[in-house]
């Protein structure tokens, strides 16, 4: 008999490209294994999203991710009733299909979705893992190969926008923030076409510009952006204006941190 929880060979997949920071590739296999919901956080762009889809396919699992926001509601998860040929039918949601079939359903930005969001994963959570739909009247017991993933930005939480400890205590959480100097050069370089050389001086402002978090910006430019900033220099558009376009105007709308921000790009390239 095969074992419940068997993960498909590397080789019979192309993994989307990932550098692992340190052993969280393995702690994910276990938490998968050992059937526990996995919480990320981390800064925007670090590299959460991506890291997901790679062991998603690495374990051959379906992958339902949800972009959450402000009027994301728990119907939009588990399902709701529509109109269909002049009849009701009921059209499961993507936490509903996970549930069902299998796979991996990954929450991204968990803090964004509203309140009644967060009650609907509990069930999912402790040692029930089931999903209650109250308007079907059932209660889908979810199989071996079924995982919850959730992740948020920690630098973007205030009061209104938390995870509450009786939700955070239901994971097993991960951190991640960007990759040591060298490993970044790597995947902005993979990712881009962008020789590791021209890269550097890129990483370097980026670095430079992410000491300013939480005194001029909100946030520091991320590898996602480095990446489109490294895409539009091998693409033949000259460094300055793929910087301002990429790791300057995304950051920003103060005129005056704008400017500032474009001093410390040209000494920083020069």
């Amino acid at each position: 008999m095969k074992p419940l929880l068997q993960a498909v060979p590397e080789a019979a997949v192309e993994l989307p490209y990932y550098v692992p920071a340190g052993n969280e590739c393995s702690l994910f296999e276990l938490a998968w294994s050992k059937r526990l919901p996995l919480l990320l956080k981390g800064p925007t762009g670090c590299g959460k999203t991506r890291f997901v889809a790679h062991m998603a396919a690495k374990l051959g699992l379906p992958l339902h991710t949800v972009s959450c926001h402000d009027d994301l509601t728990a119907a939009d998860l588990t399902g709701r009733y529509l109109l269909k040929g002049g009849d009701t039918v009921w059209a499961d949601g993507p936490l509903t299909r996970a549930v069902r079939e299998g796979g991996i359903c990954y929450l991204d930005e968990i803090v964004e979705a509203r309140k009644d969001v967060t009650v609907v994963l509990h069930p999912l959570t402790d040692d029930r893992r089931i999903l209650p739909l109250d308007r079907t009247g059932e209660e889908l017991q979810a199989p071996g190969s079924f995982m919850l993933v959730v992740s948020y930005n920690p630098g973007y939480q205030t009061l209104l926008k938390s995870l509450k400890p009786s939700t955070r205590q239901r994971f097993v959480a991960i951190e991640f923030d960007f990759l040591p100097f060298d490993h970044e050069i790597a995947v902005v370089a993979s990712e881009s076409g962008l020789s590791a050389q021209q890269v550097r001086p890129l990483l370097q402002l980026a670095c430079r510009l992410r000491a300013l978090k939480g005194q001029d910006l909100e946030e520091g430019v991320s590898t996602r952006l480095l990446i489109y900033c490294a895409s539009l220099i091998a693409a033949g558009v000259p460094a300055e204006e793929a910087v301002l376009a990429t790791m300057i105007e995304p950051l920003t709308d103060d005129l005056d941190v704008k400017q500032a921000l474009i001093e410390v790009a040209r000494a920083t390239l020069a």
